[in-house]
């Protein structure tokens, strides 16, 4: 009896073990076959691409996606490359080649009393007649002909080599190296503050943007206020002047009130604190007292909250004696501390460096030479001199 409950266990063992082994190897198989299915779907994608041997795991396999579920890549922003500014000492080199030889009136009388074999009584009437015509003003013409004539007297000059010092010595007292003619870009607790006038047509705008590049050279970091809100176009000019070099420019609406914006980027400026902020105002007319007293206002809503240190007058050089009328006005008004004198190139009357510092008590300091980027300069009296001196 007990035999056949052990061979009945035995028998029931191993129907299990028959059973389990069926399932086992219908999982299997039926695995293969979803592989094989798969791998076959795989194959013939591949196929239809050109690679692959139809054993690729699906798992390895690009799956297609919709596009609208799939997260947009970020933008490609492209950085413009910055210019790089002129060095100043390049930029003088440049007002040497401009002046040297060139049609300067100031120049051709000086080379005209150099080139006569002998100086006799008309040769100074003529050198005289020049310097006016040069813009050099009477007395400046008068004062510099009494000292050549005495010194080429009392020296016994009678070779061009010797003319040419004395002459050279003469100019340049004239011209007068011993003005302090840098600019005062320094920063202190707060940023150095410069302020641009000047009437319509002189370049303000350009030289604003060209001075900008100056400063950017010197490793200066700048801001510039659009206080010119009569033209959107001077905004648009000077922000574009700026982005050429990686500067921010701050502006108003059309129509606004210039002082808020000078206001607002003398703030911005110490909230950034930048070494410079550099303010273009609206050019006017130095006949309409409005407008002057307008400028005025610009300049004392500043002070509230950083001092002016530079007041620059942008003049034409070609402009002669009515530049000179506007000079005098713009120093009363705004206390100008230094001018910059554009198109002081061939076509100008070099003389008026003289005058107008003779006028205003103030020095040139920066000259405008020309209509590229870099063409404004650092005024140096010696340069300037020898520049006039030469033939070319």
């Amino acid at each position: 009896m007990i035999i056949w409950y052990v061979v009945g266990g035995i028998v029931i063992a191993a129907l299990v073990i028959v059973g389990l082994v069926a399932v086992s190897r219908r999982g299997a198989l039926g695995r293969a076959e979803r592989r094989k299915e798969i791998s076959g779907k795989a194959g013939d994608d591949a196929g239809a691409d050109g690679d692959g041997d139809g054993g690729v795991d699906v798992l390895d396999r690009p799956t297609t996606v919709d596009p609208t579920e799939v997260e947009a890549l970020p933008e490609v922003v492209t950085v413009p490359e910055l210019d790089r500014p002129e060095a100043p000492e390049t930029r003088l080199a440049r007002l040497r080649r401009r002046l040297v030889g060139s049609n300067n009136a100031l120049g051709r009388g000086l080379l005209l009393l150099l080139s006569r074999d002998r100086i006799d009584e008309q040769t100074w009437e003529d050198f005289e007649d020049t310097l006016i015509t040069a813009d050099l003003g009477v007395g400046p013409t008068t004062e510099l002909v009494d000292n050549l004539r005495s010194r080429f007297r009392l020296e016994g000059v009678s070779d061009p080599v010797q003319a040419r010092t004395i002459l050279r010595d003469e100019l340049l007292s004239l011209v007068d190296p011993t003005m302090d003619r840098g600019l005062r870009t320094a920063r202190t607790e707060t940023p150095a503050v410069v302020l641009v006038v000047g009437v319509n047509g002189t370049g303000k705008t350009t030289t604003v943007g060209k001075l900008a590049r100056v400063l950017v050279a010197e490793d200066k970091d700048v801001l510039l206020g659009a206080a010119d809100t009569f033209r959107a176009a001077a905004a648009d000019q000077l922000q574009t002047w700026g982005e050429r070099v990686g500067v921010p420019t701050v502006r108003g609406s059309e129509g606004a009130d210039p002082a808020s914006v000078a206001f607002e980027a003398v703030q911005n400026g110490i909230e950034l604190e930048v070494d410079v902020v550099l303010i273009d105002t609206a050019g006017r007319l130095h006949t309409k007292t409005g407008l002057m007293d307008e400028l005025g206002k610009v300049k004392r809503v500043v002070e509230r909250q950083a001092p002016v240190d530079e007041v620059l007058l942008v003049l034409d050089a070609t402009t002669g004696q009515n530049g000179l009328t506007q000079a005098r006005i713009f120093r009363e008004v705004v206390d100008v501390t230094g001018i910059v004198l554009t198109k002081l190139d061939g076509s100008a009357k070099g003389g008026i460096v003289v005058q107008v510092q003779r006028e205003l008590g103030v020095p040139v300091k920066l000259v405008g030479l020309g209509e590229g980027v870099d063409d404004l300069a650092p005024f140096d009296a010696e340069v300037f001199v020898d520049a006039l001196l030469e033939t070319g």
